[in-house]
């Protein structure tokens, strides 16, 4: 898949970073008391100064080259199955009915907390996507998914990285961490990308699996800026624990 749209954005969006037009006031390294997770999820594990070899336990394919990964298109309708189209149709429900519960939960002052990381309309126009890089990124859980989990969950800070390949291929990874995910960013409108990916669990798995191969893996989500250097990736419906997850990406 050849994302032109993101080659050229990329190009501007690194030439402003060069100039120091980017840089955001650095957020903090630790975020609120983390809630554990719902039982049979392994839990997210704080990451060390220097990656561990269970941290780095999904190690990243061979990026491809010619036509890309994914069949060689740049249309995400054409990748995601239909029931995670669906869910990303029902978007706005997700939100609604996750933070409500979070807020009826007692945790709405770690919601209104998150600012624009928590409001469904703070995605902003214009530098979609990552330029290619490292980044730190945290996971917020909202909602339970069955009613019988918790509320709310978040997590510490994570390494993240974005990689353009040969094949013009724009992939997002959370590396460290016991849920990490590896996927594709496509273009969409002018306010968001849309992310097609897959979850590893544990240290025990070494790489990721691919979109399609284990269903309860499987993520489909929307990326949106929302700040300078900050991104989030919202997954509506997700396969496990929540409502609604977001995965905030900061540089």
């Amino acid at each position: 898949m050849r994302h032109a749209p993101f080659a050229l954005a990329l190009i501007t969006t690194t030439a402003l970073a060069a100039c120091g037009d980017n840089r955001p006031a650095s957020p903090a390294e630790t975020s609120p008391a983390v809630s554990q997770p719902a039982a049979g999820v392994p839990p997210q594990v704080a990451p060390q100064a220097a990656a561990t070899p269970e941290q780095q336990a999904a190690t990243p394919a061979p990026a491809a080259t010619g036509d890309g990964l994914q069949g060689g298109t740049d249309d995400w309708r054409k990748v995601a199955k239909p029931d995670d189209a669906s869910a990303l149709g029902r978007m706005d429900q997700a939100w609604r009915l996750a933070r409500a519960e979070a807020e009826k939960g007692g945790f709405s002052r770690q919601v209104e907390a998150l600012g624009p990381l928590a409001d469904p309309n703070a995605g902003q126009a214009g530098r979609l996507q990552p330029a290619p890089g490292t980044y730190r990124c945290r996971t917020i859980k909202m909602g339970s998914r069955d009613g019988a989990g918790l509320a709310y969950v978040d997590y510490p800070w994570f390494a993240c990285s974005v990689e353009l390949t040969p094949g013009g291929d724009l992939i997002l990874t959370k590396t460290t961490g016991s849920q990490r995910t590896r996927g594709l960013i496509y273009p969409d409108t002018d306010r968001r990308a849309v992310y097609v990916g897959a979850q590893a669990w544990g240290a025990d798995e070494k790489t990721f699996p691919a979109y399609g191969d284990k269903a309860e893996r499987d993520q489909v989500g929307v990326l949106e800026r929302i700040g300078q250097n900050r991104w989030r990736l919202t997954i509506p419906w997700p396969k496990q624990e929540a409502k609604l997850e977001l995965l905030e990406i900061v540089r």
